[in-house]
């Protein structure tokens, strides 16, 4: 007796944008919860042949925002700040641990709270933490953990999440960096995440480049890069230019590129207080008009 083959085929087609409309989102600020660095997006209005560039006022809605950079320039920090900040207006966040148990990430985040003056009460039944370090699996099965985390997303209505680091997801397999952060992306897009996926710098990659662990795959997929750097004032022509004492540590940011609205090109100075909050400071072209 013959058996068929059958074979089960799915219609693919590609849409006219028209048929898409209700699925466009719309444009606004989302609070980093990083001063000075909300300040640094843009958008544009157009009135008749007149152009008017209007601040954004906060990381792009439903953007994948890449922080990379070397040890110690408050890559994790401004990750924090961005989780408590959307929590404290009333947001369930998502907070993808792949290196810190919980109970010192909380620990870390109470004590960010209490520098910001934010009710720790009203915010840690915001936070939901999945960490990867309990759940080793998670770590060598992408697809277990995309769906994970969609589950957790639909279960508790999250409306951001943050990913501590994406590099730690593809430690010693680098080859793959490109198909789990493409992976990664896409649940974030599905659910319209405004995220910031956090990846390490290796020594050998530029301190003010894009690269990060994983090369440029990262930045490539992803929809807008900040590099954050350090540098130490080892002469005094660059403490005398930054009016810091001999020895000491200057941090910086840059916006490498952001696929979803304007954004400031200029490196900008930041400050790190003893509390471990970030701020953005001011551009460093400032300090050559003193």
């Amino acid at each position: 007796m013959a058996v068929k083959d059958t074979v089960e085929t799915s219609v693919i087609e590609a849409l006219p944008l028209s048929k898409i409309k209700e699925g466009i989102p719309k444009l606004f600020g989302i609070p980093s919860g990083v001063p000075g660095l909300d300040e640094l997006f843009f958008t544009f209005e157009y009135d008749g042949d007149g152009v008017k560039k209007v601040p954004l006022g906060g990381l792009p809605s439903s953007a994948v925002i890449h922080i990379t950079g070397v040890p110690d320039t408050g890559k994790s920090l401004m990750g924090e700040q961005f989780a408590l900040s959307q929590a404290s207006r009333g947001y369930n966040v998502l907070f993808v641990s792949v290196e810190i148990p919980t109970p010192f990430l909380a620990q870390s985040l109470k004590e960010r709270s209490r520098a910001l003056r934010l009710d720790w009460e009203e915010i840690e039944d915001r936070i939901f933490v999945l960490d990867i370090t309990k759940y080793p699996e998670l770590r060598d099965n992408i697809v277990k953990l995309d769906r994970v985390i969609s589950e957790t997303i639909e279960t508790n209505n999250i409306k951001s999440t943050v990913v501590d680091s994406i590099t730690g997801l593809y430690e010693g397999k680098e080859m793959i960096a490109r198909t789990i952060v493409r992976k990664l992306y896409e649940v974030m897009k599905r659910y319209y995440q405004t995220s910031i996926f956090i990846s390490q710098k290796r020594s050998s990659h530029e301190e003010e480049s894009a690269e990060a662990a994983g090369g440029y795959a990262v930045p490539h997929i992803l929809d807008c890069t900040i590099v954050l750097s350090k540098m130490v004032l080892s002469s005094k022509t660059l403490a005398n230019l930054y009016n810091r004492p001999l020895g000491d540590t200057i941090h910086t940011l840059r916006i490498d590129g952001c696929r979803m609205c304007g954004h400031d090109r200029r490196t900008h100075l930041v400050e790190i207080d003893e509390r471990g909050i970030v701020k953005v400071v001011k551009p460093i072209e400032d300090l050559a008009r003193r």
